[in-house]
């Protein structure tokens, strides 16, 4: 396995980021995972424009789309497999301890490892916890993932593999790694950006491709929506059949199973779309 670190390929033995780079120290950094498909990136594009948002929104120097794209093809071409999830990592850099960030810039990784075609169907739960619709870094993808990390664990506790957050008031968002879609009198929704979420790529993807509404709604839409589904990077469009103690249809749903169709009609059309 070889990693792209500040510049160059280096083996995973002897890859390798200072203690006190601040992605380490106080999680001051930014990072997209992209789905890889026999070498092919999928939606590279609109991945590196999302990830120069974030930097913005941090306050991090802009990143070199044309480096990090030369070292997406270094990696995958150094391990080749049939689904892999490329993850590029941007970070503070080398900084003191504390919250201000040094002077020699950011740190740039990327890696590549193997993954898996996703089931058809999943559980979800919901967590007491709740997404900062107002705080800095919202609908930034950053590697402050620590609430993540806890919110999942709780939902591999109980079976599931996804858990959904509301935010502070009381509306639906997100869930730790995926955006959430609910059908409501036939008619497919999704969390605006306002909400809170991340601006998902496969969520504006599904968006542009079914036609799906942004719509502000109560998290207990889950408790009467009659079709939920999940989309992220690695799931693509997931069909749930159960939240919490709820149990939906055992198998995907009209308005579901057409957006799988969609999505992945569309996304073999166009590995990158824009």
């Amino acid at each position: 396995m070889k990693l792209w670190v500040n510049g160059g390929l280096k083996d995973a033995e002897e890859a390798r980021v200072s203690v006190l780079d601040h992605g380490m120290t106080v999680g001051d950094g930014i990072f997209e995972t992209v789905k890889a498909v026999h070498g092919q990136p999928f939606a590279l594009t609109r991945h590196l424009d999302r990830l120069t948002r974030s930097a913005a929104g941090l306050g991090l120097p802009e990143p070199d789309h044309d480096e990090i794209r030369r070292a997406c093809a270094a990696v995958l071409e150094a391990d080749p497999m049939p689904l892999g999830r490329l993850r590029i990592t941007y970070t503070g850099g080398l900084s003191p301890l504390g919250s201000d960030r040094g002077t020699d810039g950011p740190t740039l990784v990327v890696a590549l490892g193997e993954s898996s075609r996703r089931p058809d169907t999943t559980a979800v739960i919901t967590v007491p916890w709740t997404r900062n619709e107002r705080g800095a870094l919202a609908g930034l993808k950053t590697t402050s993932y620590a609430e993540n990390v806890v919110a999942l664990a709780r939902a591999h506790d109980h079976g599931a593999s996804e858990a959904l957050f509301a935010n502070t008031v009381g509306r639906l968002c997100e869930g730790t790694g995926s955006n959430v879609f609910v059908v409501v009198d036939g008619e497919l929704h999704t969390p605006p950006l306002s909400s809170g979420c991340l601006a998902g790529i496969t969520r504006a993807l599904t968006v542009d491709w079914t036609g799906a509404k942004e719509t502000d709604l109560p998290l207990d839409v889950l408790d009467r929506a009659e079709e939920i589904f999940l989309t992220s990077t690695l799931r693509d469009v997931q069909a749930v059949v159960r939240v919490d103690g709820r149990p939906l249809p055992a198998e995907p749903g009209p308005v579901t199973a057409k957006a799988m169709r969609v999505f992945a009609e569309r996304a073999a059309a166009d590995p990158d779309p824009r």
